[in-house]
């Protein structure tokens, strides 16, 4: 035994100053929380026990010192039943443990009086000769006692674990795990050294000890929860994975030692060995399919990120994906640009106390506020979460924007478990892209409206100014011949249609520079086009081109939105007005429109020089233009406008000599987003 002093004294030693430390962060992270200061007192007891072994493998006094390790190893299971009451709520002291546990006691007392006796280890055994070493029955009947004292133990803890939900119960579960594994593993070690006659066993019993323990403190008292499933299946997957692959890299190593030489057959079987590590990892975890429902929700994200494009659908279906990822009926998600972050009904300041938290900690639930230390901020967070009800929230930021993502607790009532809040950033991060470029969309859109009502001003102030004139007209001829009643009668009547035609350009104007969110509704698509050809005719005329309409489309009920139609066309005919003023001869911009399989079909033809080839791939993407002005936005932008309202924009194949013509197809049938 003595010939492993310097392995034990090093082991024990460290595995007892781990222990009081581990004890120390454990009750300094939170004093308040009784499991803390219960995992603090288990702490000092195990490094007593560890204490005493390491005296019991290197003093002269090695027989008193293994008797005394055994006798305080006894009352271990006191210290687990102090770390599973503080779990279930209760507060447990020692002589509430000692009045309700008190036959534990006394069964775990005369186990310990069992190991002072000569009937546990005789005073002649010796513990330097392995030859020599003689145990009593007492030493058996301690060992049966105490894996009947944690059997029971064990199924006490079951039975609280099926009562309890939420955290308490993946806690137990813990408990369970780890202090069970950590005895029975102690137990079988001596069980073994007992056996077997190898003294060397008895200093691995500090390395189990500080493994076991310092895991089941970590997982309980982190921030991070876990689910001690979880914990046994990647154990068991990359205990697998190692174990293959090393296999594989023996036998390949083996093998190509025989065949080439020796860096060349190192570098091979490294090479394979990590392919083969990869590719067995992805196996693997396809197999065990940890958390079905993350790949599900992340594929759900992407594709409603490519979908949609307006800012309410895709907020919509987010938190549709945010409900069944977390199982759950409720789910939240604030988003802002600048001062403030919205969503439903709530409304909170950018730098508000929630936000503040949020970004200082990334993620929060109920269980890392309990366990963490408590602060103001901490406590207003604890209070948000439990008025909305929700299990987890994480925050994303972007360049320009800030997302709040929440989801409410399941419906199993288990917490959120670290790898599920990591699974949650995850997807908070593709929503904030999402929702990061849907509101530069927007901003677009409104930035193109804008574009387009600059350049109808000079079309609109020559079409106001002509009724003008002739209101101004006769209001200078009124008082001449105000007793005329044919002047008057025909006075009152121009003025009538003169303001009627300012009031509809100002309508029409206005319409198209306010920002606002599409939505399809079946109309009449001739009038609209009709009215838009009107704003841009005087246009086309003072750069002497002419402008056809050839609307041959019967029936014309499309579903779409009246002001995304009128958009779509102002900035196609203005293209083509750009596209042919700098051509020679015959100069025109025509719109047509006709009945296809697929719905109505509107096109928009010039007789300019065409589109380039090498940029017809890219024509429907953002600041692709070959004009000297502008940024290229606006066939992104009617892209965008269409595809929001299941319609489409393509543009013919160029053909020499005949210029661009563009095909807008409209649905017929309303649609469902």
């Amino acid at each position: 035994m003595l010939g492993a002093g310097t392995l034990t004294f090093s082991s024990t030693v460290v595995a007892a100053t781990a222990a009081v430390g581990v004890g120390f962060v454990a009750v300094w992270s939170n004093p308040h929380r009784m499991i803390n200061r219960a995992f603090f007192s288990a702490s000092v007891h195990v490094a007593v026990w560890l204490f005493m072994l390491h005296q019991a493998t290197t003093s002269s006094e090695g027989l008193f010192w293994l008797r005394a390790t055994t006798a305080v190893g006894a009352f271990f299971p006191m210290q687990l039943w102090l770390i599973k009451d503080s779990i279930v709520g209760a507060r447990p002291t020692l002589m509430a443990v000692m009045v309700h546990r008190r036959w534990w006691l006394l069964a775990m007392a005369m186990l310990s009086a069992v190991t002072l006796t000569e009937w546990f280890i005789p005073a002649h055994s010796t513990l330097r000769a392995a030859a020599q070493q003689v145990y009593g029955t007492g030493y058996h009947l301690y060992y049966v006692g105490l894996v009947l004292i944690y059997a029971l133990q064990c199924h006490a803890t079951v039975l609280k674990m099926r009562a309890r939900t939420g955290v308490s119960r993946l806690e137990l579960q813990i408990v369970l795990l780890g202090g069970s594994a950590a005895a029975v593993t102690v137990l079988l070690l001596m069980a073994l050294r007992a056996l077997l006659a190898l003294p060397w066993l008895i200093g691995l019993q500090p390395l189990v000890i500080l493994l076991f323990y310092t895991s089941m403190v970590v997982a309980i008292t982190t921030s991070r929860i876990f689910d001690a499933r979880q914990i046994i299946l990647v154990g068991l997957q990359k205990f697998m994975l190692v174990a293959i692959v090393m296999g594989a890299a023996y036998v390949l190593d083996d093998l190509f030692g025989t065949l080439l030489p020796e860096p060349l057959a190192f570098f091979a079987t490294t090479a394979i060995a990590l392919w083969f590590a990869a590719t067995l990892n992805g196996w693997l975890n396809r197999i065990f399919h940890f958390y079905p429902q993350e790949t599900a929700a992340r594929q759900a994200a992407f594709a409603v990120a490519r979908r949609e494009s307006r800012v309410d659908s895709l907020e919509q279906s987010f938190l549709e994906i945010l409900k069944g990822w977390g199982q759950t009926d409720h789910a939240l998600l604030l988003s802002g640009t600048k001062g403030a972050l919205r969503g439903g009904a709530i409304v909170l300041p950018e730098d508000c106390t929630i936000a503040r938290s949020m970004r200082l900690l990334r993620w929060a639930t109920p269980e890392r506020l309990a366990r963490e230390r408590s602060t103001v901020e901490r406590e207003a967070l604890a209070r948000f979460l439990a008025e909305h009800g929700l299990g987890a929230l994480v925050i994303g930021e972007g360049p320009t924007l800030t997302v709040l993502v929440g989801v409410g607790i399941p419906a199993s009532r288990r917490p959120f478990t670290f790898p599920q809040v990591t699974q949650l950033l995850e997807l908070a991060s593709i929503i904030e892209s999402a929702l990061e470029r849907a509101h530069f969309s927007v901003k677009a859109q409104h930035a193109e409206q804008l574009a387009t009502v600059g350049l109808l001003g000079a079309s609109l102030a020559h079409e106001i100014r002509n009724p003008l004139v002739t209101i101004k007209t006769f209001v200078q001829l009124l008082p001449k011949h105000h007793q005329d009643p044919v002047f008057r009668e025909k006075f009152f009547h121009l003025i009538g249609e003169e303001v009627t035609r300012i009031d509809r350009l100002t309508e029409q104007l206005l319409d198209l520079a306010a920002p606002r969110t599409y939505t399809a509704q079946m109309v009449d698509l001739h009038p609209v086009l009709s009215a838009s050809i009107e704003l841009v005719a005087t246009k086309a005329l003072d750069k002497h081109i002419r402008v056809e309409s050839d609307l041959q489309a019967r029936p014309d009920r499309v579903c779409t939105d009246v002001t995304a139609a009128k958009q779509v066309l102002l900035n196609l005919c203005f293209n083509a007005i750009q596209a042919v003023e700098k051509c020679e001869g015959d100069r025109w911009v025509k719109i047509s429109t006709r009945n296809v399989s697929t719905g109505l079909e509107m096109a928009v033809e010039d007789s300019g020089p065409g589109i380039a080839p090498g940029i017809r791939p890219r024509l429907f993407q953002p600041f692709q233009s070959t004009k000297s002005s502008g940024f290229g936005l606006g066939l992104a932008i009617c892209s965008d406008i269409l595809t929001g309202l299941n319609a489409s924009i393509t543009v013919d194949s160029s053909v020499s000599g005949r210029g661009a013509i563009f095909r807008v197809i409209f649905p017929c049938q309303p649609f469902s987003s």
